[in-house]
């Protein structure tokens, strides 16, 4: 009985033993496990923790790198906008010189178109003017006054009277005259006085048969008491000393003075006294 007691109690001892042992074995398993968790885990967190700071660092210095350069940057939007500006304001001021500078070449250049313009026209009329001063007097001088020979020979009957009467025979009463009668017998060749165009050529109520011939520079000269006029037409050219007719007695206010021819002589319609311009 002892035997078993003591054998029971070597076995529970031993048990104990072992349980001890085990008991000890599983707490340091489980004390190593957790040193091990621990120092794993506590690496881990200095990894962690080096990382974080590491990164905060990066972090921190890339932020103040970021400000500086953000702060650059502002300084440089700064600088430039001002600059920007100033650029802007130089063009425009630039841009109102070089309008103004233009304006004022465009200003010039019309002066001067409009100069030239003007003197072109004043030398073009001044050129106009001396051209027609030049035909004015190449005219006057081809327009002299045309100087006239006498009609027909013979004795001055009644003379030129514009501006004192005479006396009519035939009217039997005292007249103005605005001719001279040269005595000629009737069929007496009559000739033009100066080359000329016939005007006319009619039958007058009061100077019977009558041939108007126009000269130069406004002058005209009228042939009547004719008695026929079949050498010339009407609008036909003649020279001086060409026949244009004969002595007649076809006037009703001089029919009872002798056989004449009834000559006038007109500027610009207006009669003179022929004796003024005859050359005898």
């Amino acid at each position: 009985m002892r035997r078993e007691r003591r054998n029971f109690a070597r076995n529970n001892s031993e048990n104990k033993r072992v349980l001890y042992i085990g008991g000890g074995i599983i707490t340091l398993s489980i004390i190593v496990a957790i040193a091990i968790s621990i120092l794993f885990s506590g690496n881990d967190n200095s990894t962690e923790l080096a990382r974080f700071n590491t990164s905060t660092i990066d972090s921190l210095g890339a932020n103040s790198l970021g400000t500086e350069e953000t702060s650059t940057q502002m300084g440089r939007t700064v600088n430039e906008m001002k600059d920007e500006e100033t650029n802007e304001l130089e063009n425009e001021i630039s841009n109102v010189i070089s309008n103004d500078v233009n304006d004022k070449e465009d200003e010039q250049k019309k002066y001067a178109v409009n100069t030239n313009a003007s003197n072109k026209k004043s030398d073009e009329e001044q050129t106009t003017n001396t051209e027609k001063e030049i035909e004015e007097q190449i005219q006057k001088e081809e327009e002299k006054d045309p100087e006239f020979i006498i009609p027909v020979e013979g004795e001055i009957l009644k003379a030129y009277a514009k501006d004192n009467l005479v006396y009519s025979t035939t009217l039997d009463e005292w007249i103005t005259h605005n001719g001279l009668d040269i005595a000629a017998e009737k069929t007496t060749v009559v000739k033009a006085a100066a080359d000329g165009t016939v005007k006319s050529i009619k039958n007058d109520p009061r100077y019977g048969l009558t041939v108007t011939i126009e000269h130069q520079n406004g002058f005209s000269t009228v042939y009547s008491n004719l008695l026929t006029a079949e050498f010339v037409e009407e609008g036909e050219k003649v020279e001086q000393g060409d026949t244009i007719g004969t002595v007649g007695n076809t006037a009703t206010f001089e029919i009872a003075d002798e056989p004449h021819l009834h000559f006038e002589i007109l500027k610009d319609s207006q009669n003179v006294d022929p004796e003024l311009y005859i050359n005898k």
